[in-house]
């Protein structure tokens, strides 16, 4: 319970960080607006031709009769939106985070300075462009487990009664770990720490995880709500990426060592 409190309150003070530094949430705005963009246009295309798609799919449904083969393709049809909303809230943050990544970086940057008790922040030392060869090779494995947890978790969704019980919880917790690992990688990576590492050292802690990364992914279901928090959750990211490293800081002693797990997600 103490690590999910502690999770939460690093979502607090990434919010409350950025409140203070307007200029970088400002600059931080920018990507999370264009994500925004591309995201509500293929939804809209999905919901105007959505039917259309389904009706091409299924040719074997032409010589139904009425009203089933209606039926059939109306169910489809939510069926292909629904998966799609899912997908747009697990890989919103890896895509926005993949768009941004010098303004994520140098935000970054700037909390651990602020931080750190020497004043300093780590560096990766590599060029730009291999920074973002690194994050968009990243982002995409992640989305492909995010992927793949979203179409398990949506099929397991049709069992009756654990379907609308347990598996929208479930389905929550995996939200919140997976948006945990995509924020905090881009503190984590300028450490040189690698996805294998990030991920173990992620599930070590998988309260403080949770605690950080559900309440995040339950607030970015509220339409335009992800793109305001982007910034701070940057931000609260980088203080628990340095908590998770038993990294030193002004406001405290130094955090806990990660500790040792065979868990997975």
């Amino acid at each position: 319970m103490r690590d999910l409190g502690a999770g939460f309150g690093h979502l607090l003070k990434g919010q409350r960080w950025v409140a203070r530094h307007g200029k970088s949430y400002g600059f931080g705005l920018l990507p999370g607006l264009i994500t925004l963009v591309l995201y509500v246009g293929a939804l809209v295309a999905l919901a105007l031709w959505g039917a259309d798609f389904v009706g091409w799919a299924t040719p074997f449904a032409d010589d139904w009769s009425s009203p089933w083969v209606g039926l059939f393709r109306g169910f489809l049809t939510a069926v292909l939106f629904a998966l799609a909303l899912l997908l747009a809230v697990l890989t919103f943050t890896a895509v926005t985070l993949l768009i941004g990544q010098p303004f994520y970086e140098s935000l970054s940057e700037r909390v651990d300075r602020d931080v750190s008790p020497d004043g300093t922040a780590p560096e990766s030392g590599l060029p730009l462009l291999r920074d973002l060869w690194i994050s968009a090779r990243d982002s995409l494995r992640l989305l492909v487990r995010a992927a793949i947890w979203g179409v398990l978790l949506f099929a397991l969704g049709f069992i009756p009664v654990v379907g609308q019980t347990v598996v929208p919880v479930v389905g929550f917790f995996v939200t919140g770990f997976f948006l945990t690992e995509e924020l905090a990688s881009v503190a984590l990576q300028r450490r040189g720490v690698e996805m294998r590492e990030r991920l173990a050292l992620l599930r070590s802690r998988k309260t403080l995880v949770w605690g950080f990364g559900t309440p995040l992914g339950l607030a970015f279901l509220v339409p335009f709500v992800a793109v305001f928090l982007m910034p701070g959750a940057v931000a609260g990211a980088t203080l628990l990426a340095r908590e998770l490293l038993g990294e030193e800081t002004k406001d405290g002693g130094e955090a806990p060592a990660p500790a040792d797990t065979n868990a997975a997600f």
